[in-house]
């Protein structure tokens, strides 16, 4: 309304013009730049001699980034976030790496730290405690009898590389002739084992084993380890801050090198139609990428929080090639990760709604955060829907 008056004191007979105005000063302050100031003012003094770091959903949640290392300042140990947008932002504070992030006074996890940022701001943390001064409960093997290593070093021709790979097979695999459907899931040490994952496994092992003695279709499920540069090889495009994709390098081992082997060694159904790509963040990334760039091999996929924000170009990639998609694909996002990965997945899958005759299913959860957790919670609707027979469905789910 403020602004209304002012154009109206230069004789503004227009009131289109007056809200045309408004709305430009509206984006305008929507997609300035904005510096976060984080400042630890209090922590546990056996730490003062320590490096704290924050991590968020503003660098993909990496614990030890140096870019992202506190500094030394007359109010605290100080970290500037410039070039925000107006978003709701998540973080904790580590020492460097998963293991020593903040905790409780009794080494409980906390939840992630928020702030709904919409211009200039300073914050004060104080750091109870962190996790590696708490004895931690050794991690143990969870995978069911069903579950097996592959391999531990596969041969990644296309990435000059090897890698861990995993294998469910079904219970009934060895006592019949079938054949049965193939999901293909990226950050394999995180799907059926405990032991293996870095913060908590999907159950998936767990969840089809349950779900099949209930007489649902049984899938056989392939796991890849990613490995160390999981930003740029699951990111088919170069990124000025992580460096050259290698995406297309990735996609091509699943389908000229993976798929085949899996293909010739074990009872597959192996069309499109009973090949499914999944994963979730980075992984939820690239498998899109997978079934847009190959349609005719993956013609299915679970496509959990994908980063979209890390490249612009798969927008111009959905124009030109999502048209031809006449597949299933599950869209998940929760809205705890953030409006702009919320708006971000929303936008793909309406391109793809609009464009093509493809079958979706877009689920946002408003009490979904970006864990394991809540992806294991949705695995099940993931699994049941993308082997039924196919049809439409958009939801924001309510628990």
């Amino acid at each position: 309304m403020k602004n209304c008056k002012a154009v109206n004191l230069v004789s503004c007979n227009s009131r289109h013009l007056c809200l045309l105005l408004t709305a430009f000063l509206f984006a305008a302050s929507c997609f300035s730049q904005i510096t976060l100031n984080i400042i630890i003012d209090k922590f546990p003094q056996n730490s003062a001699s320590d490096s704290f770091f924050v991590a968020g959903n503003f660098n993909n949640w990496n614990p030890g980034n140096l870019e992202f290392k506190t500094l030394k300042s007359d109010k605290g140990l100080l970290i500037q976030l410039k070039g925000l947008t107006a978003n709701n932002y998540e973080f904790k504070i580590t020492k460097g790496n998963w293991n020593t992030v903040e905790c409780d006074n009794n080494g409980n996890e906390i939840g992630n730290r928020k702030i709904n940022l919409s211009a200039d701001t300073t914050i004060f943390c104080s750091v109870k405690n962190w996790k590696d001064n708490f004895k931690q409960t050794p991690k143990k093997h969870t995978a069911s009898v069903n579950v097996q290593i592959l391999d531990t070093a596969f041969l990644m021709p296309e990435l000059n590389s090897t890698r861990r790979i995993w294998l469910y097979l079904p219970k009934d695999y060895a006592s019949s002739k079938k054949r049965y459907p193939v999901i293909y899931m990226q950050d394999g040490q995180n799907i059926f084992d405990e032991y293996t994952s870095a913060y908590g496994e999907w159950r998936v092992d767990e969840c089809l084993d349950s779900l099949i003695t209930t007489g649902a279709q049984a899938s056989i499920v392939v796991g890849i380890d990613n490995g160390p540069n999981r930003l740029t090889e699951y990111n088919p495009f170069d990124n000025d801050k992580f460096g050259k994709g290698q995406g297309d390098a990735y996609i091509d081992f699943l389908v000229n090198t993976l798929k085949p082997f899996i293909d010739r060694t074990y009872r597959t159904m192996a069309s499109k139609e009973h090949t499914i790509i999944a994963g979730s963040f980075m992984g939820g990334f690239i498998s899109y990428y997978a079934a847009l760039k190959y349609p005719n091999q993956f013609g299915k996929a679970g496509i959990f929080s994908p980063s979209f924000w890390i490249a612009s170009e798969i927008e111009k990639f959905t124009d030109s090639l999502g048209p031809d998609l006449n597949g299933k694909y599950f869209f998940y996002v929760g809205e705890n990760e953030g409006r702009e990965m919320v708006d971000d997945m929303v936008a793909i899958q309406e391109k793809i709604g609009k464009n093509s005759s493809a079958i979706i299913y877009s689920l946002i959860d408003p009490t979904g955060f970006h864990n394991e957790l809540t992806w294991a919670k949705w695995f099940s609707e993931f699994y049941k829907w993308i082997l039924a027979k196919g049809f439409n469905v958009i939801t924001n789910a309510e628990d």
